[in-house]
């Protein structure tokens, strides 16, 4: 969650009125879910239950070498590339657990589209702006342009969320961390500007999302049928008067 615009937008449209203080304090990121890793060109089921689907733009750096609580100064050396990341988001499910202070879980976990290049740091010198790449990011959906920004907006670099990421731990060859999304770059954010009217519409099967990254490429994804989704039964009270 490193995009400013965006944090601003989506509170509005999840739970907050404004960006909360601590957001300045840390990249603050969450674990999604490494199965549920989905290729370029490949059909994106809906998650069992979702009404509100929603993309994420963002950009993902890719660890090639092992490290352990690393310093800004020597994190990025551990970046084996960056491609394209589509961060999937079921936003009535998001909405509906964050309520109980942990999260996301299922709200992220049925879909990530990663691809469809790897490109190395040393390609991405000519855009290089400071600390970060000036890389322009745009979103369409069926043809129609719904967002664009720039990665050189973000409010940490790769190098510093490395370093956050791998504090006290260690971030291995094949970890993907994605920058959270971009400004515009997701429904949930530009509902949030809407007062809350869902427009543009939350996606439907046959939607296709179409992410566009100076120097990485494109990734696109078709929305498709999912799997049903299977009820569980709602908590079991403990009995009154109980310790």
């Amino acid at each position: 969650m490193i995009f400013e615009q965006h944090v601003e937008g989506s509170f509005k449209g999840i739970r907050e009125p404004a960006v909360v203080p601590e957001w300045y304090d840390i990249p603050t990121f969450y674990f999604t879910n490494p199965y549920s890793l989905i290729g370029p060109r490949q059909p994106v089921p809906l998650p069992p239950g979702c009404n509100l689907f929603d993309f994420e733009l963002e950009v993902a750096a890719i660890i090639g070498t092992e490290g352990r609580n690393l310093p800004v100064e020597e994190a990025g050396k551990h970046i084996a590339g960056y491609s394209i990341f589509n961060d999937w988001s079921a936003r009535d499910i998001q909405i509906h657990e964050m309520r109980i202070g942990l999260g996301p879980a299922k709200g992220k976990d049925t879909a990530s589209t990663l691809g469809p290049y790897l490109v190395t740091p040393d390609e991405l010198e000519p855009y290089r702006q400071g600390d970060r790449f000036d890389l322009a990011l745009s979103v369409s959906i069926n043809g129609t342009a719904i967002g664009k920004d720039s990665l050189a907006n973000a409010a940490w670099s790769f190098p510093e969320m490395i370093a956050y990421a791998s504090r006290g731990t260690v971030v291995r060859p094949g970890d993907i961390l994605g920058s959270g999304t971009c400004g515009s770059g997701c429904l949930v954010e530009l509902w949030g500007r809407n007062g809350g009217e869902r427009v543009p519409a939350p996606l439907a099967i046959g939607d296709t999302v179409t992410i566009e990254v100076e120097g990485l490429g494109t990734l696109e994804n078709t929305v498709a049928p999912g799997d049903p989704i299977h009820p569980v039964p709602k908590a079991r009270r403990r009995s009154q008067g109980a310790d």
